[in-house]
């Protein structure tokens, strides 16, 4: 399944035979415009329900239209485009359209029966609709007469991919024929069918029309299910799979309860849509992990997924364990295309916006490996699978042995002569994820019997040196440190969200943290520079200042609001002592969630908070994502503080003292495999009220 991404839009063109400027008589004509790109589809209106690889998007109306991005989807094809439902020659009116559960929505519409004198609609239109290609459209009749008048379903596709619907691009649909009770679509490498129950009373193949004669008494209903199906007509690479019928989730059936009653909406509906992401391994089906998101992403991205598990650490080591097996197996073998480092992982760039050039995800995906396995053996994966994942590890540590430049973690995925030649940008995030790979590795080299621990330990305490020495920026608000070094050492000044990778110290022994790339000191102005109103919108972190000449509350990378470095700021600010600052951006997550059902999308709008107004939806974000998703748990769930060292046979349990969300209950939580719930009083006070009797419990 390939991830995709809508492109940006072009300028629009200047209009074709307008006046010359005056005081130009000696002007060239301006060029005629060329055939205008397509814009690609937003989807901040669309209702999107999700269960992977399936996928179903429409209007509030649940009408298909065949535009922009409607359709039912598997596996990056759209079986069908266009579902068109009219009663009596009439589309219904909209009433109501909304995500009954992730991969589920309901829509409902009404009907006034012709001559009808009453004003009430008499006739209700239900459509239940899942993610899988199951549509079930329901007519209620609540008048007093019986109603007579055909039931129209018009159907077509284009059986397009979604790489091409992403770029705005739209085929014609293709011939239709009349196949059993319903309708079939064939193109070169795919066909589409939909089938009725009951059959319809008429099949109009060249208008892609079913047709029913339908007469409901007054107090009756009329059903009909409709079933899309995608059938493979061509050889080529065998797809992921969803989880399976009977595969249990990869985590806990967790339950948190507390004062605030958004979290009892927000944790729900987090893990809901991360586990209609879930998809399965064509290798070995019985491994898991998270794609990145609908619609554009709806494929395997390593980071994403690698933070999607991490992220949810807390509720089990299934999602993590099946996620590194699943990357393991695509690191990149020994001698690859332009001899990259052995063990990197598969990553594509990405936008880093206006200061700086694409990041890899390459790099940021096989560092995150590291630390993933490292804080999944502490939550308990048991040794033996670690074991067997070490070389992989390692391999992935390889990759920083030659990866310097100028004494910085730069791009892995070029050549190291490449980057040598013509250096990257040494990014702070990068150099904050590969200090703690670092650390994790050696923690794992040890632990397992290994060479190498204690010069991972000297390169780490090296490269922190270096940043301390090079990317502090002094300033008269006490400094921060630069954004990235360009060629030459010349900093980047700009203040980002990115920020807060350096916060994000990872899980050591006896439950502590890993010593940063920051003082003390520098870790205050850090947290205080991301507390303030120039990062910090009332929502969460923009990605970019406010201050910036280039922010942009729509840039992806320019100062929208990316919800899982804000929840990554939330737990790295908290544990760092700043719990206030925390507790603000915390709020503005729940305060986001209020107004979106629960249902955070992958980022949204960085402009300012204002009292009774929802945060500005990003047309081009993913509406469920798995990052966010995870994202949002892990808000919620650091605030207990729960580290543990299941090696060690040990726990440490230290909750936020301020308490933000009142008094807090987890329950059904899983350390080393067994379940783990933890109650935070009103006054910060936590008492472990279920752990394994393995484990010793402490706090600090």
């Amino acid at each position: 399944m390939t991830a995709t991404r809508p492109p940006q839009a072009a300028p629009a063109e200047s209009v074709a035979g307008a006046p010359r400027p005056a005081g130009r008589p000696d002007q060239a004509p301006r060029p005629a415009p060329g055939p205008a790109r397509p814009q690609p589809p937003a989807a901040h209106h669309a209702v999107v329900c999700v269960n992977a690889p399936a996928m179903a998007a429409s209007g509030p109306d649940g009408q298909l239209r065949g535009h922009g991005l409607h359709g039912f989807y598997r596996s990056g094809v759209r079986v069908l485009a266009r579902l068109e439902l009219r009663l009596g020659g009439i589309e219904p009116l909209p009433l109501r359209g909304t995500l009954t559960s992730a991969a589920e929505a309901r829509f409902l519409g009404a009907v006034r029966l012709p001559g009808d004198p009453d004003p009430d609609p008499a006739l209700t239109v239900e459509r239940l609709r899942h993610a899988d290609g199951v549509e079930t459209v329901t007519v209620r009749n609540s008048g007093s007469r019986p109603a007579r008048l055909p039931l129209e379903l018009a159907m077509g596709t284009d059986l397009g991919p979604m790489t091409e619907i992403a770029a705005g691009l739209r085929s014609p649909d293709l011939p239709s024929q009349v196949q059993s009770a319903g309708l079939r679509w064939a193109g070169q490498t795919h066909s589409a069918t939909v089938t009725a129950k009951p059959s319809p009373h008429a099949v109009l193949a060249g208008a892609g029309v079913l047709r029913w004669d339908l007469e409901i008494q007054p107090g009756a209903r009329w059903s009909v299910e409709l079933r899309t199906e995608l059938e493979v007509s061509g050889p080529g690479p065998r797809p992921p799979g969803g989880r399976g019928t009977g595969v249990p989730l990869p985590w806990s059936e967790a339950e948190v309860r507390c004062d605030d009653p958004r979290v009892e909406l927000l944790v729900p509906r987090s893990l809901d849509a991360l586990g209609r992401l879930l998809l399965a391994d064509p290798d070995r089906p019985t491994d898991l992990y998270a794609a990145s998101g609908a619609p554009w992403r709806f494929g395997l991205a390593p980071a994403d997924a690698l933070w999607a598990a991490r992220l949810t650490l807390p509720l089990g080591t299934r999602l993590a364990a099946g996620t590194l097996r699943a990357l393991a197996r695509r690191q990149q073998p020994a001698g690859g295309p332009g001899q990259r480092p052995e063990g990197l992982l598969p990553g594509a760039l990405r936008h880093a916006g206006p200061e700086l050039p694409p990041s890899c995800t390459a790099t940021e995906a096989t560092l995150l490996f590291v630390t993933l396995l490292a804080e999944a053996w502490r939550w308990g994966l048991p040794r033996q699978e670690v074991a067997e994942l070490l070389p992989a590890a390692e391999r992935a540590l390889g990759t920083l042995r030659a990866g310097l430049v100028d004494g910085f973690v730069t791009d892995l995925s070029r050549p190291v002569e490449d980057r040598s030649a013509n250096p990257p940008p040494a990014r702070s995030e990068v150099q904050a994820q590969a200090v703690r790979a670092a650390l994790h590795g050696a923690e794992l080299l040890e632990a397992f019997g290994r060479p190498g621990a204690e010069e991972w330990r000297d390169w780490a305490a090296a490269l922190r040196s270096r940043f301390r020495e090079k990317f502090w920026i002094d300033d008269l608000s006490g400094g921060r440190p630069a954004a990235a070094l360009a060629v030459g050492g010349r900093p980047v000044p700009a203040v980002a969200s990115s920020l807060v990778h350096l916060l994000d110290l990872g899980l050591s022994s006896d439950g502590g943290r890993h010593e940063g790339l920051l003082d003390r000191e520098q870790t205050r102005m850090v947290a205080q520079r991301l507390a303030a109103p120039e990062l910090d919108c009332g929502w969460g972190l923009r990605t970019l200042s406010a201050k910036s000449a280039r922010f942009n509350p729509l840039g992806h990378r320019s100062g929208a609001v990316r919800v899982h470095e804000t929840a990554l700021a939330v737990g790295g600010m908290a544990e760092a002592g700043f719990e206030r600052e925390a507790d603000a951006l915390l709020e503005g997550l729940l305060g986001a969630s209020a107004f979106l059902e629960g249902r955070l999308p992958e980022m949204y709008a960085g402009e300012q908070r204002i009292p009774g107004c929802p945060p500005v939806p990003h047309p081009a974000a993913c509406r469920q994502a798995a990052v966010s998703a995870a994202g949002a748990v892990h808000a919620v769930l650091t605030l207990a503080g729960v580290r543990p060292d299941v090696p060690a046979g040990r726990v440490l349990v230290r909750p936020a003292s301020t308490a933000p969300l009142g008094e807090l209950q987890l329950t059904g939580l899983r350390v080393a495999g067994e379940p783990f719930s933890v109650r935070v009083s009103r006054i910060g006070v936590a008492v472990v009220e279920e752990a394994s009797a393995d484990l010793q419990l402490g706090a600090r």
